[in-house]
C-alpha cells in the first residue's frame, strides 16, 4: 500500500475490491483480479477528476468512463455504487444497489457478465469483445470535441477508458488509436493495465511489443506509472492528461492482478475464476478489511459525496447557468443543440429528398443514394460521418455548403476520413451515435466482414448508426469472388435488431432513407449498387412508400395470383420483366418489392397476407445473394433464383447469365413452383 495514500482513500478503494470479490464468490463465476488491482485507478478518476453529476448520470457534457476490458465489470458496478450514481428516470434511486450486487450475473440484475450499456445509468458502453470500448472511446472523443468546435467549449468533454494487455492485442485497438492520433483527441485519455497477465499465462508467450514506443509513434503522450497503488501517482498523471492539448493520453500502469490475495496474487488464476472463501478471508485480512460481506462503510459513501458529488452538482450547476446564457444570447445554437441531443428529427427534414423521374437505363443506387444522404443531411445536423478510404465510391460525401472535413485542429466538419480502419470505423460510429449523435460509416459491402462485431454491437446496443454499403454483388464485375458479396445479406439479416434495406432503384433509396431515419431503436444498413438500376415508371407500378412497410405489392393481377414474384435491389427488375411476360402469357403473377425483410416481417399479419397471401404457395424469389433468409416467405413450395456458389471474375453483364440471375430463369421458377 502506497505511504500516499490516505486512511479514508484506502477504505473506499479496498471497498471496491472487497465488493467485487464478494459478487464473484456469490456467483461463483466472473474476473476478481482486475477490479482488485485497479480499484485505485477507478477511484482516483471518479472521485478526484471526473466531470459526472452522479444525481443526474445523463448530463450530456459529462465526462466519458469506459470499461473496455468489460471482463471486469465488479470494477464499474461497484465503483456506480459507491459514488452514488442515480437512475437516470429522476427518481433519485441508486442506479446500482447492493442487492443487484449481490445478485450479479444472475437473471434481471443489472450487474450482468459484461457491462451492457442500457442496463443502469454510468454505464456508457457495452463491453466486453476486447478492443471495442477503447474504439468506442474515439467516438465519444470525436463527439466531445465537435460538439465544443459547432457550439462551444461548454458541450465538450473528456473520455477515459481502462484497457487491457488483451484490448491492445486485439487489431481494432491499434486502428482506433492510429485514428485518434492522427485526430489529435487530446481529450481522450486511455488507462492501459500492464499486469502481463492472459488466460493462458504470462503475456510474453504472445506478446513483447514496446506498447509506449507503439503509442509515441502514433502521435500519443505517454506517462509511465508504476505501481497501480500510487494514488498521488495517478493523480499527477490525470493532472498531466487535463494539461496536455496536442495529442490523446495513454497512461501505462503496471499492476498486480489479484493484489493482496495472499496465494493467487499475480497469476493468470485470479483472472477468470473466484477466488475461493479462504483465499477472499486471507485477502480481506491482508486490507485490514473488518467488515462483513457486501457490507460498505458510511464513511466510503460520504467520500465520494463530498468529492464526486459535490463537485460534479457544481459543475452541472454552472453548466445550467450557462446554457441559460447561450440560450437567451443564441438561442438557434442552442436550440440544434438541444435537438441533436433529443434524438427528434427536426420539422421538415425530409422536405428536400428528391424523387427520380423513369429512365429505363437509370443510375445506381449508390449515386442515388448520395444525393439523398445530402438532402437529408443539409437537414439534421447531427448526421455525419464517412467512409473506409472509399467516398469516390461509396458517394458518402458531404457538399452542401458548411459540411467541412472533421481533421486536426477543425473540429467542426461533418465528413469524416476513417481511412482503411473498417472496424474502428464502425465502433467509433458506436461511440458518437452513444454521445447523441447520428453517425453513419460506409465501405464496400464484402468488407462488412471487417466490421461485423462492431455491427453486432451497434444491435444489441440500440445505436442508430447508419450503415451504408455499396457494391452490393456480383454485380461488381471484373474485381471477381474477393470483392463480390455474396453471403453477406443472409450474414447480416442474421443479427437481431438490424434493419436491412436493399432498394430496387432511386426512389426506393428515398424511401428506405426515409424510414431508416426514423429508427432510433436499432442500427441501420442500406445495400446499395455499383451499377445502373433502371428507374421504374411510377405512373404504371405502385408507389414506392410501400418500401416503409418493408414489402409492398409493385404490380398486380386480378383476383387471386397464381404465383408470387419477390427481389430486392438489382433484381427488382428481373422481376418486374418476368411478371409483364407472364402475364402476357396469361399466367396470374403479382410483382413484390421487398426492400427490408425485417420491417415487413414486424407488419400485422393483415398486412402481410394481403402482400403475400397464404392461399398462395407458387413464389419465387430473386437475389444475388443466398437463399438462406428466404425460407420463411417462400415455404415448400417456393423457388429461388440467386447465388449458390461464389462469383467470377468478368464484367457484370456476364456474370448475371452465367449464374442464372436472367428474367428467363425467374419465368422458369415461377412455371416450377406453380406445377409442384
Amino acid at each position: 500500500m502506497s505511504t500516499s495514500t490516505t486512511s479514508i482513500e484506502q477504505l473506499s478503494i479496498n471497498a471496491i475490491r472487497t465488493l467485487s470479490m464478494d459478487a464473484v464468490q456469490q456467483a461463483n463465476s466472473g474476473h476478481p483480479g482486475t477490479p482488485m488491482a485497479l480499484a485505485p485507478i477507478a477511484y482516483t478518476i471518479w472521485n478526484k477528476h471526473l466531470k459526472y453529476d452522479p444525481a443526474n448520470p445523463n448530463w450530456a457534457s459529462r465526462d466519458r468512463f469506459v470499461l473496455s476490458c468489460g471482463h471486469a465489470s465488479m470494477l464499474l458496478y461497484s465503483t456506480l455504487h459507491v459514488a452514488g450514481v442515480k437512475k437516470a428516470d429522476g427518481s433519485n434511486e441508486p442506479s446500482i444497489t447492493l442487492e443487484n450486487i449481490r445478485n450479479f450475473r444472475q437473471l434481471h440484475s443489472p450487474c450482468a457478465g459484461h457491462p451492457e450499456v442500457h442496463e443502469a445509468a454510468g454505464i456508457e458502453t457495452t463491453t466486453g469483445p476486447l478492443g471495442q470500448g477503447v474504439a468506442n472511446s474515439v467516438g465519444m472523443a470525436i463527439a466531445g470535441k465537435w460538439q465544443a468546435a459547432r457550439f462551444g467549449e461548454m458541450f465538450g468533454f473528456d473520455t477515459y477508458a481502462l484497457c487491457s494487455d488483451g484490448d491492445l492485442m486485439e487489431g481494432i485497438a491499434t486502428e482506433a488509436a492510429s485514428t485518434a492520433g492522427h485526430l489529435k483527441l487530446s481529450n481522450l485519455c486511455w488507462i492501459y493495465d500492464d499486469n502481463k497477465i492472459t488466460i493462458e499465462g504470462d503475456t510474453d508467450l504472445a506478446f513483447t511489443e514496446d506498447i509506449p514506443g507503439k503509442f509515441r509513434a502514433m502521435g500519443w503522450h505517454v506517462i509511465d506509472i508504476k505501481d497501480a497503488n500510487d494514488i498521488s501517482a495517478l493523480d499527477k498523471a490525470f493532472t498531466e492528461f487535463k494539461k496536455t492539448t496536442d495529442k490523446p493520453t495513454l497512461i501505462v500502469v503496471h499492476s498486480i492482478i489479484a493484489w493482496g490475495a495472499p496465494t493467487k496474487a499475480n497469476t493468470h488464476g485470479a483472472h477468470g475464476a473466484p477466488l475461493g472463501d479462504a483465499e477472499i478471508a486471507g485477502t480481506k485480512e491482508a486490507y485490514g478489511w473488518t467488515y462483513g460481506k457486501f457490507e460498505v462503510p458510511a464513511e466510503v459513501y460520504e467520500d465520494f459525496n463530498i468529492n464526486l458529488g459535490a463537485r460534479g452538482a457544481e459543475a452541472k450547476a454552472k453548466w445550467d447557468a450557462d446554457f441559460a446564457a447561450l440560450t437567451k444570447a443564441s438561442p438557434e445554437k442552442a436550440a440544434t443543440w438541444s435537438s441533436i441531443m433529443s434524438g427528434e428529427l427536426p420539422e421538415g427534414w425530409d422536405a428536400d429528398i428528391p424523387s427520380f423521374p423513369a429512365d429505363a437505363k437509370g443510375i445506381a443506387t449508390r449515386v442515388s443514394s448520395g444525393k439523398v444522404l445530402n438532402a437529408i443531411a443539409a437537414k439534421v445536423p447531427g448526421l455525419l460521418g464517412g467512409s473506409a478510404d472509399l467516398e469516390p465510391s461509396t458517394k458518402t460525401g458531404l457538399t452542401f455548403e458548411g459540411a467541412g472535413d472533421f481533421e486536426a485542429g477543425t473540429y467542426c466538419g461533418r465528413n469524416f476520413h476513417f481511412g482503411i480502419r473498417e472496424h474502428a470505423m464502425a465502433a467509433i460510429g458506436n461511440g458518437m451515435a452513444l454521445c447523441g449523435l447520428r453517425p453513419y460509416v460506409s465501405t464496400f459491402f464484402v468488407f462488412s466482414d471487417y466490421l461485423r462485431p462492431s455491427l453486432r454491437l451497434s444491435a444489441i446496443m440500440s445505436a442508430p448508426v447508419l450503415y451504408i454499403f455499396t457494391h452490393d454483388s456480383i454485380g461488381v464485375g471484373e474485381d471477381g469472388p474477393t470483392h463480390q458479396p455474396v453471403e453477406h445479406l443472409a450474414a447480416i439479416r442474421a443479427i437481431p435488431n438490424v434493419a436491412v434495406f436493399r432498394p430496387g432503384d432511386s426512389n426506393e433509396v428515398s424511401e428506405c432513407y426515409k424510414a431508416a431515419m426514423q429508427l432510433t431503436d436499432r442500427p441501420s444498413v442500406l445495400v446499395l449498387t455499383r451499377q445502373n438500376l433502371p428507374t421504374l415508371d411510377r405512373e404504371k407500378y405502385a408507389c414506392p412508400s410501400g418500401s416503409a412497410k418493408g414489402a409492398y405489392v409493385i404490380a398486380d393481377c386480378e383476383g387471386t395470383p397464381e404465383v408470387l414474384l419477390m427481389g430486392t435491389g438489382s433484381e427488382l427488375s428481373l422481376v418486374i420483366e418476368a411478371y409483364e411476360k407472364l402475364t402476357a402469357e396469361g399466367v396470374k403473377a403479382r410483382a413484390i418489392s421487398v426492400p427490408c425483410l425485417e420491417l415487413f416481417y414486424e407488419q400485422d399479419a393483415a398486412y402481410q397476407k394481403s402482400v403475400m397471401p397464404c392461399e398462395v404457395p407458387a413464389r419465387v424469389a430473386v437475389e444475388a445473394g443466398l437463399r438462406q433468409c428466404w425460407d420463411r416467405v417462400l415455404g415448400f413450395q417456393g423457388e429461388f433464383v440467386g447465388m449458390k456458389s461464389f462469383g467470377a471474375s468478368a464484367p457484370a453483364e456476364e456474370l448475371f447469365p452465367y449464374f442464372g440471375i436472367t428474367t428467363d430463369h425467374v419465368v422458369e421458377a415461377a412455371k416450377k413452383s406453380i406445377n409442384k
